[in-house]
């Protein structure tokens, strides 16, 4: 049986994962594929350098066109990530007619349309799996598993790290800084974890979902992203008091041809699913017309669950060439969608407000609500132990976004609210 021939951009974790597994499991996948697989080539920035995986050093290379320019090669995979050079790789692997396996969430939240153009065009598969949430399938599950449903709402823990920061604050009631710190010497947050802890890796996940999801492409730019270095332990303590966990969310909604994808932190009632997902675990809640709702919940990151995303979509890839249908599936974003305005953007609302401590100051802050209609749920209120003002606790009914940033503009000018100190969603 002829070998289907593999280039391999990259071995550092998830690329020695990638190797391990193809090594480990052959005899499985072969009898998935008919054929074996062989990792001819693999590109790496030093071939001297000490790995945890066994690699013929023959097999390495410094220069990606030994990998992109062999023609024995029929599929790449790319493990590098960034968009500069993984990008450029990428299009040249499919304008030379290779097939494309990519776990880079930022080259298909950027360029995902440009990338799948250039695959249609040259008869070639992408797949991309292993870009959001490790080992757990859910773009393929969007993609096959809700062919027939139509989804409009996509609600989701997508970044482990920030996951373990607030799991740890809560449970601990620990300062964030000092989390932080933990997360980074455990290995679960990098030495500059600017992308994580201010939303911008969920955000690319969210806008990879919800062009699958909603069929739609979805411009990343119009991603509201907030991250969570402003959470206090304050905010938590007063969430876990109303019965609420604190969680960065990434939440996609389709409305009659309008889109809205924001990721922020936010209150998930202790009775919905997602408020048990702790440490570093993923979980996707998908809403569809027909099915309902169900959730995906496992590892969303770390070596093996991704190679095993990775390994995943290989497995699809060859058992396509051995059709004969690769390069069928076309893009899946072919709506055209708006940005959805914030009066038809709808979520209940916390707010931490600090407030003089006298009479008739809460009549003054409901009297503000009332005036632009957004109502009241439930309203706490305390004095500070460390502070002459009282504390105010609100979360509000249903209110759009627009009604909301109104309130918070009068509050401004309103002498009684000394300010607002958190305004969080409120979810479940």
């Amino acid at each position: 049986m002829k070998p289907v021939k593999i280039g391999l951009l990259g071995l550092g974790t998830v690329g020695s994962g990638v190797v391990r597994i193809v090594e480990e499991h052959q005899e499985d996948l072969q009898r998935q594929i008919g054929c074996p697989l062989s990792i001819e080539k693999i590109l790496v920035k030093n071939v001297d350098k000490p790995r945890s995986v066994a690699v013929d050093p023959a097999k390495l290379t410094t220069d990606p066109h030994e990998v992109l320019n062999d023609p024995e090669i029929d599929l790449v995979v790319e493990v590098i990530g960034g968009t500069g050079a993984a990008r450029d790789m990428v299009m040249a692997a499919l304008e030379r007619g290779k097939h494309v396996v990519t776990a880079n969430k930022d080259l298909m939240a950027l360029h995902g349309q440009d990338v799948l153009r250039k695959a249609e065009e040259k008869g070639c598969d992408v797949f991309y799996e292993a870009s959001v949430a490790g080992g757990v399938p859910i773009l393929r599950t969007l993609v096959d598993g809700f062919s027939s449903d139509r989804i409009y709402k996509i609600m989701g823990i997508v970044n482990g790290t920030t996951n373990y920061i607030l799991s740890k604050m809560s449970q601990d009631g620990a300062a964030y800084e000092d989390v932080l710190r933990e997360a980074q010497e455990l290995g679960y947050a990098e030495a500059d974890p600017t992308n994580d802890v201010e939303g911008y890796d969920a955000a690319y996940k969210m806008a990879i979902l919800a062009t699958l999801g909603f069929h739609a492409r979805i411009d990343f730019r119009f991603v509201r992203v907030k991250g969570i270095t402003g959470v206090g332990v304050e905010d938590i303590r007063y969430a876990r008091r109303l019965g609420y966990e604190m969680k960065l969310l990434g939440i996609a909604e389709s409305k009659n041809g309008h889109v809205h994808v924001s990721v922020e932190p936010t209150l998930v009632s202790r009775n919905h699913p997602l408020a048990a997902v702790s440490g570093v675990f993923n979980a996707i809640y998908v809403y569809g017309e027909a099915v309902g709702e169900t959730m995906f919940y496992g590892r969303g990151a770390g070596q093996m669950p991704t190679a095993t995303s990775v390994v995943a979509d290989i497995v699809a890839v060859v058992k396509n060439m051995k059709l004969g249908i690769n390069g069928r599936r076309g893009q899946n974003a072919y709506r055209q969608v708006e940005p959805l305005p914030d009066d038809r953007v709808f979520a209940r609302h916390f707010m931490l407000l600090q407030v003089e401590d006298k009479a008739g100051v809460l009549a003054k802050i409901t009297r503000v609500f009332g005036d632009h209609g957004v109502s009241l749920e439930s309203v706490v209120q305390q004095p500070n132990v460390k502070h002459p003002d009282a504390e105010i606790v609100i979360i509000t009914h249903e209110a759009s976004r627009a009604s909301i940033a109104r309130v918070l503009a009068d509050f401004e000018s309103l002498g009684a609210v000394r300010a607002v100190k958190s305004v969080y969603r409120v979810e479940g």
